[in-house]
C-alpha cells in the first residue's frame, strides 16, 4: 500500500473512532425531561412521624390536582420523598440524595426546625432552593443577620407564634404569672419559649419558673412538681406531641389544673391518644389554620383531603399543600426548571392564595400571615380565635 493510501486510511479511521467516542460520551443532545421533579425531605418515621406523613399527604394532594389541571410549563410534577427519620443527621442525608441522585429542582421540607437547619447548608452548596413547610425557627431563613438565599418557608415564625400565645395568656386568660417547660433538645422549643417569655413580660406578666426536658424522656413528674410549687396561672409547653402528651397526662395526675398552652407542635391526633381527652381540657395551642374555618378555600381543601385520605387534615397537611402550591407558582413564574431561576421567583412570591391564607414573602423569605388559637374540648380541636399579624 502506498504512503498516500496509508495516510488517507489513517485519517478516515480517526474520524470514525472520534464519532464513536462522542456518541458514547453523550455528544448527542439529551432528550428534554418529560416531568419536573420535586423533592420531599420529610419525617416519615421517628418521633414526629405523623407530622411528616400528614405533610407528605398534603403535598401529594396538591400535586395530584396541579397535574390534573395540566401540570406546570406543560409538564407533570413528580414528587420524590426521602425519609429523614426525624433526625438532623438523616435530614442532611435525605436532602443530599434528593439533590445529587434524584436531581430534583426544589425540595419541600423538613418539618422540624432542627432537621431543616441541618439540611440548609446542603441546599446552599448545591444551589437548590427548599421550602420548609412548618419550621418556625427564625434561623431557618436568616443566619447571623444574613438571609439564606436558598431557604424559604410556608409558615409563620416563632416571634409571631410566641407573641400570639403570650397575648392570649395575658389578654384572653388574664394571666399575670406563667411557667415555661422547654424541650432543651429542640431549636423549635427554645426559640418559641424565648419569644413567649419576652412578650409575656412586656405585657406586664412574670415568669415564675422555668424547667427543661429532652426528647424521648418518659418521666416528667420531678420537674412538673417544681413547676406546680411555683403556682403559675398558666404553663407554656412549646414541644412536640409525643412528649407533650405525656407531660399533660402526668401534670393532671399531679393535680396541676391550670391552663396548659403550646404551639403548633401539639397538632397531631396522637396527642389525644397519649394524653387522654380529659387531661387536655383547659389546653390551648397556636396553629396555622383550623379545619373548622368556613373560608371556601379551607372547606374545599378539607373535603378533598377527607375524600383522598379518609381523615381531617391537620395544619401539617395544609402547609404541605401550600408549599407545593408555592413551588408550582414559582416554577411557572420563572418559566424555567433551573433551580437558580426558581429561587429568584420564590423570593418574589406575592399575593399567592393558599389554604392557610394569602402569602406574601418578606425580605427574609418569611410569609406574613395570620394564626389561630385552638382549644381542646372533649378530645377535639375547637377554633377559639384568629390573630392577624
Amino acid at each position: 500500500m502506498s504512503k498516500r493510501w496509508v495516510t488517507i486510511f489513517s485519517v478516515l479511521t480517526s474520524v470514525i473512532l472520534l464519532a464513536a467516542v462522542l456518541s458514547g460520551c453523550g455528544g448527542a443532545a439529551k432528550p428534554e425531561a418529560k416531568d419536573i421533579k420535586i423533592g420531599g425531605n420529610l419525617e416519615l418515621t421517628g418521633g414526629i412521624a405523623t407530622f411528616g406523613q400528614s405533610t407528605a399527604n398534603g403535598i401529594k394532594l396538591a400535586i395530584k390536582e396541579i397535574n390534573a389541571a395540566g401540570g406546570v410549563l406543560g409538564k407533570q410534577l413528580t414528587f420524590i420523598v426521602a425519609d429523614n427519620k426525624s433526625e438532623p443527621s438523616e435530614s442532611t442525608n435525605a436532602i443530599t440524595k434528593l439533590i445529587t441522585q434524584d436531581k430534583v429542582v426544589t425540595v419541600l421540607g423538613a418539618v422540624a426546625s432542627s432537621n431543616t437547619l441541618a439540611a440548609s447548608q446542603v441546599a446552599h452548596d448545591n444551589k437548590v432552593p427548599f421550602i420548609s413547610t412548618t419550621s418556625t425557627n427564625p434561623k431557618v431563613t436568616v443566619d447571623g443577620g444574613k438571609v439564606r438565599d436558598y431557604a424559604f418557608r410556608a409558615c409563620f415564625i416563632d416571634p409571631f407564634q410566641g407573641t400570639v400565645m403570650a397575648n392570649f395568656a395575658s389578654k384572653s386568660l388574664k394571666a399575670k404569672t406563667a411557667a415555661v417547660y422547654i424541650d432543651n433538645s429542640s431549636d423549635y422549643s427554645k426559640g418559641l419559649a424565648q419569644f413567649f417569655e419576652e412578650s409575656f413580660i412586656k405585657n406586664g406578666g412574670k415568669i415564675v419558673a422555668k424547667e427543661a426536658f429532652l426528647q424521648k424522656d418518659q418521666d416528667f413528674k420531678a420537674t412538673l412538681t417544681k413547676l406546680k410549687a411555683s403556682n403559675p396561672e398558666v404553663i407554656f409547653i412549646p414541644g412536640y406531641y409525643e412528649e407533650v402528651g405525656k407531660i399533660v397526662k402526668q401534670a393532671r395526675e399531679l393535680g396541676i389544673t391550670q391552663p396548659l398552652l403550646g404551639g403548633d407542635g401539639w397538632d397531631s391526633p396522637k396527642l389525644v391518644e397519649i394524653a387522654g381527652a380529659a387531661s387536655l381540657e383547659n389546653g390551648y395551642f397556636s396553629n396555622h389554620y383550623s379545619p373548622e374555618d368556613k373560608d371556601p378555600r379551607v372547606v374545599k381543601f378539607v373535603e378533598s383531603y377527607k375524600k383522598e385520605y379518609g381523615q381531617v387534615p391537620d395544619a401539617m397537611a395544609a402547609l404541605g399543600y401550600d408549599a407545593a402550591l408555592m413551588a408550582a407558582d414559582a416554577i411557572k413564574r420563572a418559566n424555567s426548571t433551573e433551580p437558580g431561576k426558581i429561587k429568584d421567583a420564590l423570593a418574589q412570591t406575592k399575593d399567592l392564595q393558599v389554604v392557610t391564607g394569602l402569602i406574601n414573602l418578606d425580605s427574609n423569605h418569611n410569609p406574613i400571615k395570620s394564626a389561630v388559637v385552638i382549644e381542646m374540648k372533649e378530645g377535639k380541636q375547637v377554633f377559639k380565635e384568629k390573630i392577624n399579624p
